[in-house]
């Protein structure tokens, strides 16, 4: 199925109303209450925990191999399935979705730009109707080349090529706030508020101009980039717009949330 990676709500919707088709999964990030009031015909609840390890002092990290195998055999995830994902807020779970579907090698994924802001903005209908699912079996493998590590970016930090976008708050950033037992950021590290890439005057889609924002920022195809934010959900949605507009983009799932509580890595404020 030859989808955009960024689909616009009359896209999916034109595409939903063609005949069943049993390899498009829709999957809803929003919060339970939004997705039981109306979610778009056909989508699959999934609470963002479902895809988080959860566990203190670094609650974003990936969930377990076995944690992602019950989810994904339980929404039937298969080879050539095509996964459509959105959710309420912009863009960051959506993105901490495909993030995580990279993750595991699943790369047959569509993001709904502007999520259900966008899509009931462009007058499209939602249901309150639960789908039936039809489970598959799926055994993953993570891939350590998606999942970043600590060491993946204390060995790259002194290279020309290589940048950190932290996707949070510039007072974050600054170590203003404190969310960790160290506050600042990664040494060299840009900063670019997650937000900043989001259009408020067109329901939250990806800014028109990201691509030339990011690239006055530093944010080049030219540059390897590592993003991060406290607990990788912001820096899921600058992740995906990273890979929309064609930049060499990963994620770190650890987050702040590890690197400020870690007792050896680097800090600047």
């Amino acid at each position: 199925m030859a989808l955009p990676f960024v689909i616009e709500p009359t896209q999916l919707a034109a595409l939903l109303a063609q005949p069943v088709n049993n390899k498009l999964l829709i999957i809803d990030m929003c919060a339970e209450q939004t997705y039981l009031q109306g979610h778009i015909d056909g989508a699959i609840h999934v609470p963002p925990q479902k895809i988080l390890a959860a566990e203190p002092p670094v609650p974003g990290k990936i969930a377990s191999v076995e944690k992602l195998n019950r989810l994904f055999s339980f929404l039937g995830l298969t080879p050539d399935t095509h996964v459509v994902v959105y959710d309420d807020e912009g863009g960051g779970w959506a993105g901490r979705m495909i993030w995580t579907l990279d993750a595991i090698g699943h790369k047959h994924y569509s993001y709904l730009n502007g999520g259900l802001h966008a899509w009931l903005a462009s007058g499209q209908s939602v249901t309150q109707e639960i789908p039936v699912v039809t489970p598959s079996k799926v055994e993953v493998k993570v891939d350590p080349k998606v999942v970043i590590e600590i060491p993946d970016i204390i060995g790259e930090m002194d290279r020309a090529d290589f940048v950190v976008w932290d996707a949070r708050s510039p007072q974050e950033y600054s170590g203003e706030k404190m969310t960790a037992l160290k506050n600042g950021h990664i040494p060299g590290a840009i900063n670019c508020d997650w937000t900043n890439l989001m259009d408020r005057h067109n329901a939250l889609r990806i800014r028109s101009d990201a691509r030339e924002y990011l690239a006055g920022l530093g944010f080049t195809s030219d540059k390897r980039i590592i993003t991060h934010c406290q607990s990788h959900h912001r820096s899921g949605f600058t992740y995906l717009v990273g890979k929309a507009v064609g930049l060499n983009i990963r994620g770190y799932h650890g987050s702040w949330a590890e690197w400020g509580n870690h007792p050896t890595t680097p800090v600047e404020q």
